[in-house]
């Protein structure tokens, strides 16, 4: 557990540092992108929409405890193989581990919303927030550019770098690459349109269980990440915030760190979207917060969101120095 969570500091702190480095990842495949093609054969040869909807639940129940199996044994291989070189192999580990999480890419991806609003106007912050969210851009008006900003970093603040980091935490790499391959199959089959409604089925449920967790101990580290960042007021308006209205999202984890990023910033995140030209109504999170979401709020939200990634770096290496105790 000891050499675990200093691997899992070590990667945290490596992606902050370098993120996905673009160069890279256009001469060679990113591991996600690995999951996906699996994922697609299996929705290729097994969900037919011919077949009836029970045969592709039932194929979509099989087709992920499969890509499950095979995520866990090849983590159990690559580990094993990493541990016969001893410190090198943990460095090699800490390498893998950090290209599973999002720290830099997300924070990036989200500073580019704020940038194109300052630079290129309503539409410049239309054009970066179209790359993280997948509400229609053309039906936001500028404080809708910023909520979506906003509920992006929380949201997956929570499945893009806690859940990993959790899992990973828990049962090392094959922990991990089993949950990001059930994470980009929820994202590529878990939608709830008539073609994956049965076929993906198995794999939504199994992706809100595996991050009902990470959304709990997410709100804990974004209420740290307001201390360090404004102050414990904003740290108690977090919880608070978290605990009383996470319900309110349709997604049963989503819920909790915008809530928590809401009450930080003190401003109305959510309420109706369009997706698709189809308006979803939703009830408004912190409804007695600020109606108005600004560029200066998506730049308060990125430095709550770089102190809560410290504060998991912190809770990695106390929890590695309490094992080796």
């Amino acid at each position: 557990m000891t050499a675990t969570l200093i691997v899992l500091a070590a990667a945290l702190v490596l992606d902050r540092i370098v993120g996905d480095p673009p160069k890279l990842w256009n001469r060679v495949p990113h591991p996600v992108v690995v999951f996906g093609w699996a994922i697609s054969a299996f929705d290729h040869f097994f969900n037919s929409k011919r077949m009836h909807a029970e045969t592709r639940r039932f194929n979509g129940a099989v087709a992920i405890g499969a890509l499950l199996a095979v995520s866990l044994l090849a983590g159990y291989l690559v580990h094993s193989l990493l541990m016969t070189l001893g410190w090198f192999g943990l460095a090699v580990e800490a390498v893998i581990v950090a290209l599973f999480l999002a720290q830099k890419s997300l924070a990036d991806h989200v500073g580019a919303v704020a940038t194109g609003l300052k630079r290129g106007g309503l539409e410049g912050g239309r054009q970066a927030v179209s790359m993280i969210v997948g509400r229609d851009p053309a039906t936001l008006d500028e404080p809708a550019v910023c909520r979506a900003a906003i509920e992006s970093l929380s949201e997956n603040f929570s499945d893009g770098v806690v859940a990993p980091a959790l899992w990973y935490a828990l049962l090392g790499l094959p922990g991990l690459l089993a949950y990001k391959m059930l994470n980009t199959a929820d994202s590529m089959i878990g939608h709830k349109n008539a073609k994956y409604l049965e076929f993906g089925w198995a794999s939504a449920r199994l992706d809100d269980l595996a991050n009902w967790p990470a959304a709990r101990l997410s709100i804990l580290l974004l209420a740290a990440g307001a201390w360090m960042a404004k102050g414990g007021r904003a740290a108690r308006a977090a919880l608070d915030l978290a605990l009383r209205d996470n319900g309110l999202h349709r997604s049963p984890n989503a819920g909790w760190p915008e809530a928590a990023m809401a009450g930080a910033l003190d401003i109305g995140l959510a309420g109706p979207r369009i997706y698709g030209g189809v308006r979803v109504e939703e009830p408004m999170i912190n409804a007695a917060g600020r109606p108005i979401a600004t560029a200066t709020d998506i730049g308060l939200a990125l430095m709550i969101f770089d102190r809560a990634c410290d504060a998991l770096v912190l809770a990695a290496v106390a929890g590695a120095f309490i094992a080796a105790i």
